[in-house]
């Protein structure tokens, strides 16, 4: 079920939706457009309301409908240099223009007795309604309103010539959208009172990377739709919307049977492996080994014919395979089957967004079963606000614990050793498990300690390990009862049996 506007009723499931042809635009608005009613599309220049509008025509050629562009700002060689930019065929569209001749910049041109929104805005709709009755279009795009804004002259004309408008596409069941740029001194809000449903485009540069783009349905009348901002990209093929991720819509119960690492000890110390539909985070210095822990339990997946995904921001793909072959971890084949999925992410070019979506569909178009995000610090990264980081990370991991995905997120700690070293986001208490990893220093030699410090729903050991990575994988020895103080970095022999023989059997 979509969200609920703050106006919405409930949604009239006899309604004959128009599908708008932007992929995830529909999803937002609820199913899509209703029929015969007017839209508006604002935004400033820049914000792809023209390339809303070029494919919410050409899906209507696509179900076989009469649709009509009608033009006031560009002209139709401009469109087609769109079209072609994006391969796209205008057949079938018709486009008029509105556009002003040469001859209106003559001195003899000019009107001197009667203000020009007298003349021209008359013979302007006069044009339009005419070609509305000669072609009618079930679909009709208007761009823009800010040379209709100019013409009215003021702010009464102008509402009563979009009421007008309203009314005539009405009674002739044509769906019209309406694009405005928003180029006025002053925000008018007459055509968002008048309009069945306003959507808003917005375009934001950060201080460093991409542009970021987003939008927001301000309105619907009489109908449900997801509410708040949802990210969208222009790329080759048009408009692309990336829908907000509502947790509270994925309900399903799974059966959360153990996931396993095929590392027995690993295993063990976990209380039997991982649980399918929970999240695991692990924390730790770099180099204590937190991306091999994840790749064992992805690989031990793909070894089980089973999908599994990798969101990397920190390593390249190139270092990870030679990591993972260094440590006769090979993952070319499970690459070549599809069984593993590696995304290289790019914090300063990924909207947090398109992010989320591709994770959703790394689920649902490919059935992945073990999803890897790393890191923590890394996506953070690619959050334009960090305060929204955690609500935005609870949302996902409700959505991968419902679709029966186990989740394992990297959280790079600061610093080597101390017990003073932080995360730069604290996501413990959103993972049902906890995994600390830690160097260590013992005989001059520094190593690796692995310890579980929570698991929901289940047992596991109290105990802290070595780890090691070799040639032959992950490798762990017995618990560290020798030392106190393990986690500190720079433990204390507690005497007895020496660590030497321990330590070193883990190699």
């Amino acid at each position: 079920m979509n969200t609920k506007s703050t106006h919405a009723s409930a949604p009239d499931s006899t309604c004959d939706l128009l599908q708008t042809g932007v992929s995830g635009l529909d999803d937002v608005l609820g199913g899509g457009l209703t029929r015969g009613r007017l839209y508006l599309v604002e935004g400033s220049p820049g914000t792809g309301k023209t390339t809303i509008a070029m494919q919410y025509l050409m899906e209507g050629v696509r179900q076989g409908e009469r649709v009509l562009y009608v033009t006031l700002s560009e002209t139709e060689e401009e469109l087609q240099g769109l079209a072609k930019s994006h391969d796209w065929d205008l057949s079938g569209i018709e486009v008029r223009e509105m556009l002003p001749s040469p001859d209106s910049l003559l001195p003899d041109e000019q009107y001197t007795l009667f203000h020009p929104s007298e003349v021209e805005l008359g013979e302007a709709s006069l044009r339009i309604l005419a070609d509305v009755d000669r072609v009618k279009p079930s679909r009709v795009v208007f761009d823009s309103l800010s040379e209709l804004r100019l013409l009215a002259g003021n702010s009464l004309r102008y509402r009563r010539q979009i009421l007008a408008f309203k009314q005539f596409f009405s009674r002739r069941n044509c769906t019209a959208l309406m694009l405005d740029d928003m180029t006025a001194l002053e925000r008018d809000l007459q055509v968002q009172s008048i309009a069945h449903s306003v959507l808003s485009l917005e375009h934001i540069t950060p201080d460093f990377g991409d542009s970021r783009r987003r939008l927001i349905v301000l309105k619907f009348r009489g109908k449900q739709f997801r509410g708040g901002y949802h990210d969208y990209r222009i790329a080759h093929g048009g408009f692309m919307v990336f829908p907000r991720l509502v947790a509270t819509e994925h309900t399903d119960v799974v059966d959360q049977a153990n996931l396993l690492s095929g590392v027995k000890d690993l295993d063990d110390l976990l209380g039997g492996g991982l649980h399918r539909g929970s999240s695991t985070l692990l924390m730790g210095a770099p180099g204590t080994g937190k991306s091999t822990v994840a790749m064992q339990f992805a690989l031990a997946a793909a070894d089980r014919g089973e999908c599994a995904a990798l969101f990397v921001f920190d390593e390249s793909v190139a270092t990870m395979r030679t990591r993972t072959d260094g440590m006769g971890m090979p993952m070319s084949k499970h690459i070549e089957s599809g069984h593993l999925r590696i995304r290289q992410v790019d914090p300063a070019e990924l909207s947090p967004g398109e992010l989320v979506h591709e994770i959703r569909q790394a689920v649902t178009a490919h059935h992945a079963k073990v999803v890897v995000i790393d890191s923590l610090n890394g996506y953070l990264n690619a959050m334009p606000d960090e305060r929204y980081l955690i609500v935005q990370l609870h949302e996902l991991l409700t959505f991968l614990g419902h679709s029966g995905v186990a989740t394992i997120l990297i959280g790079a700690q600061h610093g080597i050793f101390g017990v003073q070293m932080a995360v730069p986001v604290d996501a413990s208490y959103l993972a049902d498990t906890v995994v600390l990893l830690r160097h260590f220093e013992v005989e001059g030699e520094v190593r690796q300690a692995i310890s579980v410090m929570k698991k929901r729903g289940g047992r596991h050991e109290r105990s802290i390990r070595s780890i090691r990575m070799g040639a032959n994988g992950i490798s762990m020895g017995p618990p560290l009862r020798q030392f106190r103080g393990v986690l500190t970095g720079v433990p204390v022999s507690l005497g007895g049996a020496d660590a030497g023989p321990e330590a070193r059997s883990t190699s």
